[in-house]
């Protein structure tokens, strides 16, 4: 088992955050991102990092969106659609929306919302 899937997720939050501030982004997105991909609102986001859960427990509670198959691209040197242990695909699925958070990318595309038509 990877280290990181017994870190409390309540200590890699705040370097998500720096990540995205850093960037001229806010906390907002970066919760409006982490609901997307998990379905935790802003209470349930809250209680997990009081209570300290761990990268396992967070994403055994979560409910991902079922677009989440369409997260692709490259963290930390692996393509995130590549990775075998769905865990650890997961915990890379939000590193890369973080990422493209940071980069500046559209909350549209980085949510993965269809174009509008027309």
């Amino acid at each position: 088992m990877h280290r990181v899937f017994r870190m409390p997720f309540a200590d890699v939050y705040p370097h998500y955050v720096t990540k995205a501030e850093g960037k001229g982004r806010t906390r907002e997105e970066l919760d409006q991102v982490i609901e997307w991909l998990t379905g935790f609102d802003q209470d349930a986001l809250q209680e997990h990092l009081a209570k300290r859960t761990t990268f396992e427990e967070f994403f055994d509670a979560a409910h991902l969106n079922e677009n989440v198959t369409l997260i692709k691209g490259v963290v930390c040197g692996i393509r995130v659609e590549d990775i075998e242990d769905p865990l650890m695909q997961k915990i890379r699925y939000l590193d890369k929306l973080v990422d493209e958070l940071a980069r500046g990318k559209a909350m549209e595309k980085i949510l993965r919302e269809p174009a509008p038509a027309g």
